[in-house]
């Protein structure tokens, strides 16, 4: 018998005790009017000495009593119990994330909704100059810079932010913001002076070889002219070696322009404008037709007018680098389909052929710098390895992606996908 049908029990019993004496004295309607007001009573006091031992927290043994509120106690006792010992867990736990976090060589800021400070560990204090008296302060008002207020009221947190120390502008800092819980987020930033230097050290000297290497492939380039202008054809060996000469100098001047170009790319501030990107197309494909000894092999759909805001130079690059690609990997007969149309969110260029494919494997990668396919192929395909990395850079100067879908066997499309914040109005610019 549980402690509910025990109560009912005695309450059971004392109804009949009181119905049997009652109606044998005639007093039964006092006597019911007594039990009840006991029971009311009863039931006061217990819940009186209940409400008092559970404002303290329930620390206390629990009072001692019988029937239904000793089972009420217990249950009460046993849940306080529990959740003491889950609080005392996640406390440890908690303790030994902070240790952690603490012993973390980069700064991590714990941010409320109002971009208040939660928390911060030893780093964030000594790259981020922050204090622990300033828990609680937004940290827009700490941390000052233009380009981390506009990162962090953008939402967008899909790239990272490269700024200056606060304490120390020496040191650059990556941040980054991850959103997390109910409105929380916590704040990452990394020192990557060291890299930003090896980085700039890389740019510099690709610059100063490419700049170097122009002057004695310009002279080298000349005296090839010359003797192929002297030679009379009558020997063949040198004949041959002059044009082997000549096509090797050339490939390698276009090694160096397009080095030159990504360098640019890298460093160069934009100077954007409002490009007629129609004719803009019309024009490479005009061009890339008229080099084609075949018959045409562009087909060049224009499904919109839409104009964008960028640098004219540089998506001419792009796009004819895109152009020749699909001209150069695909069959001499066969067409390779160029497309500019709008969708809900971005206009999108595509370039379509059916030419050899790119594995699975390989499309992650094709746009790292002078990444080839290895591919068995019945011609020669000459290249740099560098067009696709400079269409990587342009787009991405231009807030724009690029999606590679391609089946070996079957072609590539490439898409260019511009945000509709690049949209401006009508402006031939060309």
């Amino acid at each position: 018998m549980n402690a509910w049908q025990k109560e009912i029990s005695i309450v059971l019993l004392l109804l009949i005790i009181v119905s049997i004496v009652g109606g044998l004295t005639g007093f039964f309607q006092p006597m019911l009017f007594i039990l009840v007001l006991f029971l009311l009573i009863y039931q006061v006091y217990q819940i009186s000495r209940f409400e008092k031992w559970i404002s303290v927290g329930g620390r206390r043994r629990y009072p001692e009593t019988r029937g239904i509120w000793e089972e009420i106690y217990y249950h009460v006792y046993r849940i306080k119990k529990t959740e003491k010992k889950r609080k005392k867990k996640l406390g440890k736990i908690i303790d030994q994330f902070r240790k952690s976090t603490e012993a973390l060589p980069d700064a991590a800021v714990v941010l409320g909704n109002n971009d208040e400070i939660e928390w911060e560990n030893k780093a964030a204090r000594e790259v981020l100059g922050l204090k622990q008296s300033d828990k609680g302060q937004r940290i827009p008002n700490l941390i000052r810079f233009p380009e981390f207020i506009s990162y962090l009221r953008s939402g967008n947190y899909n790239e990272a932010v490269i700024i200056p120390s606060p304490i120390d502008d020496r040191i650059t800092l990556e941040v980054r913001v991850v959103a997390y819980g109910a409105g929380l987020r916590l704040l990452l930033a990394q020192d990557v002076t060291q890299l930003k230097k090896m980085e700039r050290m890389r740019k510099d000297f690709v610059a100063n070889v490419s700049h170097e290497l122009r002057t004695p492939l310009t002279v080298l380039k000349g005296y090839l002219e010359t003797l192929q202008d002297m030679d009379d054809g009558n020997s063949p060996l040198l004949t041959t070696s002059f044009k082997e000469m000549q096509a090797q100098t050339e490939r390698m001047q276009h090694l160096v322009d397009d080095l030159l170009l990504l360098t640019r790319l890298e460093t160069q501030q934009k100077k954007p404008q409002c490009i007629n990107v129609p004719e803009l197309l019309s024009q490479i494909c005009r061009e890339s037709d008229t080099l084609e000894t075949a018959d045409r092999r562009i087909k060049l759909t224009l499904q919109s007018d839409a104009h964008i805001f960028g640098e004219e130079q540089e998506l001419r690059s792009a796009f004819t680098n895109l152009l020749s690609n699909a001209l150069k990997y695909s069959p001499q007969d066969s067409v390779v389909k160029v497309r500019w149309y709008e969708t809900n969110d971005s206009m999108v260029l595509e370039v379509e052929d059916q030419g050899e494919g790119i594995a699975a494997a390989d499309i992650p990668r094709i746009t790292e710098r002078f990444y080839r396919c290895e591919v068995k192929r019945n011609r020669k395909v000459n290249g740099t390895g560098l067009g696709l990395a400079i269409v990587k850079h342009v787009l991405m100067r231009h807030d724009a992606k690029l999606n590679i879908a391609s089946e070996l066997g079957k072609g590539s499309r490439f898409s260019c996908h511009f945000p509709v914040t690049r949209l401006c109005a009508a402006n031939p610019s060309i």
